[in-house]
């Protein structure tokens, strides 16, 4: 890796109030990806959020796709209290691995913990 931290936000089960998901569907998962990889080569720039550096709403490509700034932004916002509950489940499951697991991975989730605390 090249040193450049990308974070594709946990979007593609996100549902709004109604129960619908937000995310158009999964074929529409290579704008985020193409994202990823525009990153990467130095073509975007993105935001940093909680989780790392997010693409940008202008920084995907959304043609031929009728998807709002607004909707956007309804599927990227961090739920602090869902989060919360997230990281609990998370808890559970690292100590089933905690044989095998990489301290780098409890080290990030500590991290992602303590930013968590601040917003």
């Amino acid at each position: 890796m090249t040193g450049v931290q990308t974070c594709a936000l946990p979007i593609w089960f996100r549902k709004d109030e109604a129960g619908k998901f937000v995310w158009p569907g999964y074929g529409e998962n290579m704008r985020v990806l193409k994202w990823m990889i525009d990153r990467i080569e130095g073509r975007a720039t993105g935001v940093e959020t909680m989780f790392g550096i997010a693409p940008a709403f202008g920084e995907l490509n959304w043609a031929g796709l009728d998807f709002s700034a607004e909707q956007f932004r309804t599927v990227t916002a961090i739920d602090k209290a869902a989060w919360v509950e997230e990281l609990k489940l998370h808890a559970a499951h690292f100590e089933q691995l905690a044989y095998h697991l990489p301290k780098e991975l409890l080290e990030t989730k500590a991290e992602l913990e303590k930013r968590l605390a601040t917003i």
